[in-house]
């Protein structure tokens, strides 16, 4: 039972995150701050939610965040600058839901891990070729683009995909993250207009 004793996992539950998630994009964003007020950010493979309650609260009354997940994201104490998708972020017509290109784009998505870190790496570097796809169809030039990756051979290729589109990217480890885990997250910047 890690999680009875994880401290982050504690302070979810005492501050109604749905998730221990939260604190990382509370984290990233402290340090970079990524999410503004009134802005349009995009969360890939939102479930359970706790980074659309963080983005939420960021982006204020005046801004909208949209979460896509082929899971079912209960809606409860949600705000109601939130909308909920169940679907496929290479199918779902983003535009018609928010109206404009988004300024932020967001990603915790994980694969589900077999234990053997190169096939694990290469399952999360194919999800998060996806949401690169993704965020190049609906991120405004220069807009934001946050990816959970695994460490390994296939980071070094979404790293040269990123640095591709955003004029800059950098990599960041929050606190929050747990010390065995092989995850970190890459943040690009100012994506690129599309020729």
């Amino acid at each position: 039972m890690r999680e009875v004793n994880d401290h982050f996992f504690k302070r979810a539950r005492r501050e109604g995150y749905r998730s221990r998630a939260a604190y990382k994009l509370i984290e990233i964003d402290d340090r970079r701050r990524l999410i503004g007020k009134g802005d349009l950010v995009i969360d890939c493979g939102a479930a359970p939610g706790s980074w659309l309650q963080v983005a939420s609260a960021r982006v204020g009354s005046r801004g909208r965040v949209l979460g896509i997940d082929l899971k079912v994201i209960a809606p409860h104490g949600l705000p109601d600058n939130v909308t909920l998708v169940e679907g496929d972020t290479r199918s779902t017509d983003v535009l018609s839901i928010l109206g404009a290109k988004a300024d932020v784009v967001i990603s915790d998505m994980a694969p589900d891990t077999t234990g053997i870190p190169s096939v694990d790496s290469q399952r999360s570097y194919d999800l998060n070729s996806q949401a690169l796809s993704f965020a190049q169809r609906h991120l405004k030039p220069g807009g934001t683009l946050v990816l959970k990756a695994f460490q390994g051979e296939p980071l070094n290729r979404l790293k040269s995909e990123i640095r591709a589109c955003f004029e800059s990217f950098k990599l960041f480890k929050p606190k929050s993250s747990r010390s065995e885990s092989v995850e970190i997250f890459v943040l690009g910047f100012g994506l690129l207009p599309q020729s």
